[in-house]
């Protein structure tokens, strides 16, 4: 692809290599990144065994690390925050490629850091979409790795990066972007068919707002993100149609994309009721197919599964893709290693 095509470049995606499978194999170049962050660098006054550990990473970043060397860190919070990078740093080594080191913290609930996670979720997203020519799509992608927060008038349902609306104009958040040189958010425009051919050269600024409302081409474009994140990454094809009302349907499965959805969901499960404040909360529906019925559950095939997506008290949208790898009534054939 070339560079006028290319998107999420703070990602490091660049940086990676691709097995016969398409999948991500890690590079020491993608390693480094981490080394960048504001975190590690070792500030003027740290002391000789962080600048130690730090320079033996750079020249080889996948070098073994004693406890030992992380304990003899003078400052405890730089103490911990080695801890952490080592932590992840083992577990990206151990796995044949990203996406399995992505599906074993899922399934097993392991426990890092939110940056690194979403990071690694960007890296396998823009993966999965490498050749997509639906900017609607790439920018509905954006809301699996950075929260929304949605603005409501008029019947209409706007998403809005939730970091840049707090923080427009200020520097890129991302170590990678500041070394690239690129450039802060300045203003929030409205992505439509007379802006979509400015999206990739801003789309590190994350300064692109979506209609979520009901109809829209947004939703749509959620459903077919959820569409090639379950097909790249559990190997399953689905059809997602976007719904404006749930009516009469047998809910007999369910997958809450945020927790706000989740526990809605879990009151239809019961045979409770929405009262207008949910209802209100509720911003997307969506009917899942398998075209392959052997690819889910016995039991259940036949069946449509149902997607929510819902805001927060606070108008915030934080959808939660590992929840479509743990909550599908999928029959999982992918090798994990």
């Amino acid at each position: 692809m070339s560079e006028q095509r290319d998107f999420w470049l703070s990602c490091g995606h660049h940086l990676l290599d691709r097995d016969a499978a398409g999948k991500l194999r890690l590079t020491d170049e993608f390693l480094k990144i981490y080394l960048a962050r504001p975190e590690l660098v070792p500030p003027l006054e740290a002391c000789a065994a962080e600048r130690m550990l730090h320079d033996a990473l750079l020249s080889n970043p996948r070098s073994p690390v004693a406890p030992s060397q992380v304990a003899a860190i003078a400052d405890a919070d730089a103490r911990e925050n080695w801890e952490m990078m080592i932590g992840w740093r083992d577990h990206l080594v151990k796995h044949r490629t990203l996406e399995a080191a992505y599906l074993d913290i899922v399934r097993n609930n392991i426990r890092f850091p939110h940056v690194f996670i979403g990071q690694l979720t960007q890296a396998i997203l823009r993966n999965a979409l490498d050749g997509c020519a639906d900017v609607f799509t790439l920018r509905a992608a954006e809301m699996f790795f950075r929260p929304q927060k949605l603005v409501m008038q008029d019947g209409m349902v706007t998403a809005i990066d939730e970091e840049t609306d707090s923080l427009l104009g200020r520097q890129p958040q991302s170590p990678l972007a500041a070394l690239l040189g690129l450039p802060a958010a300045t203003e929030v425009d409205m992505l439509s068919d007379s802006t979509v051919g400015s999206y990739r050269e801003r789309s590190d600024r994350f300064d692109m707002s979506l209609d979520l409302t009901a109809g829209q081409r947004g939703l749509a474009a959620l459903g077919d993100v959820i569409t090639q994140w379950l097909a790249h990454l559990l190997a399953i094809d689905v059809v997602i149609e976007p719904l404006n009302e749930l009516r009469n349907a047998p809910l007999s499965w369910y997958v809450g994309l945020d927790s706000e959805a989740t526990r809605i969901g879990d009151t239809l499960w019961n045979g409770g009721d929405l009262d207008d404040e949910a209802r209100s909360r509720l911003v997307g529906l969506f009917r899942l197919t398998f075209r392959n019925p052997e690819d889910m559950y016995e039991r259940l095939r036949g069946e449509g599964v149902y997607l929510l997506a819902a805001m927060t008290p606070s108008d915030v949208l934080h959808l939660k893709p590992q929840n479509l790898v743990t909550g599908l009534p999928v029959q999982h054939r992918e090798m994990v290693n």
